[in-house]
């Protein structure tokens, strides 16, 4: 295999079989270890690394599709991930291989697709799917039926960044990568992409794309003119001592209790 580890498209497809497996495995390993990732904040500002993207599609031009163990009757180019002892899974979560799960984890019945990243301590609940190497930070909570958009395509969409200590509230949609800041809370129902509109009440300011750090976001509407209105993300407020206790999380589902006769 070349010295480098990180094969251009053209570079990965030319190599000899048993070393495009030796390559596959190793690409996985290192995202599912948390070595490689989609985006990183790198102290300054977040890096999205499309490199990432790209070999994540050679992998599907290279592979056919397979019998999934366990599932006689599903086929798959990516099998799935056998995580930690130290997540905590309940039967009916589906993570597939190359996606990173952080320690002390929670995922209820769920998704998580390849390239995505979970921080520690974080909890998916039932039905929240993760798309494809979207970042979900440390002690963050999807609530049930939470969307989070992937990026294998279209291939110029960058990935949702959701940072830190974020609680996005039951069916939430966010899509088009989206940048949420650390702390914040968003209501039931909200949905976000690159051309919702993000109304600040207490500014008055409208934006697109990106949540301010410790924002409180509930779903709403702007009106277009007399005649109609079109659906808004609208930030109400800070968050506060009220706000924090009322999403405050659990520590005891966090608590990991191997029983020693496992």
């Amino acid at each position: 295999m070349p010295s480098s580890f990180f094969l251009s498209s053209e570079e990965i497809l030319s190599l000899p079989e048993k070393e495009k497996q030796a390559f596959f495995n190793a690409f996985f390993s290192k995202l599912e270890s948390g070595e490689l990732r989609s985006c990183y904040f790198d102290g300054t500002q977040w890096v999205y690394d499309a490199w990432i993207r790209t070999t994540i599609l050679s992998y599907f031009k290279t592979h056919s599709s397979m019998s999934m163990e366990g599932y006689p009757h599903s086929f798959d180019k990516i099998p799935l991930q056998n995580t930690s002892s130290l997540v905590r899974r309940i039967p009916g979560s589906l993570v597939r291989r190359g996606a990173y799960i952080g320690q002390n984890s929670i995922l209820m019945p769920s998704f998580v697709n390849i390239g995505a990243y979970i921080g520690e301590g974080t909890m998916l609940d039932t039905w929240s799917t993760v798309g494809s190497c979207a970042y979900i930070g440390k002690r963050c909570h999807l609530s049930g039926g939470v969307g989070i958009g992937g990026v294998l395509e279209p291939v110029t969409q960058q990935p949702v960044i959701i940072e830190d200590d974020c609680f996005i509230g039951g069916r939430c949609e966010i899509a088009e990568g989206v940048h949420i800041g650390y702390g914040s809370v968003l209501a039931a129902g909200v949905f976000l992409t690159q051309s919702t509109r993000i109304y600040n009440r207490q500014t008055g300011e409208i934006s697109f794309g990106s949540i301010p750090p410790l924002s409180v976001v509930v779903p709403g509407s702007l009106a277009l003119d007399d005649r109609c209105s079109i659906a808004a993300a609208l930030i109400v407020k800070t968050r506060d001592q009220k706000t924090s206790h009322k999403t405050a999380l659990n520590d005891v589902l966090r608590d990991f209790k191997i029983d020693s006769c496992i």
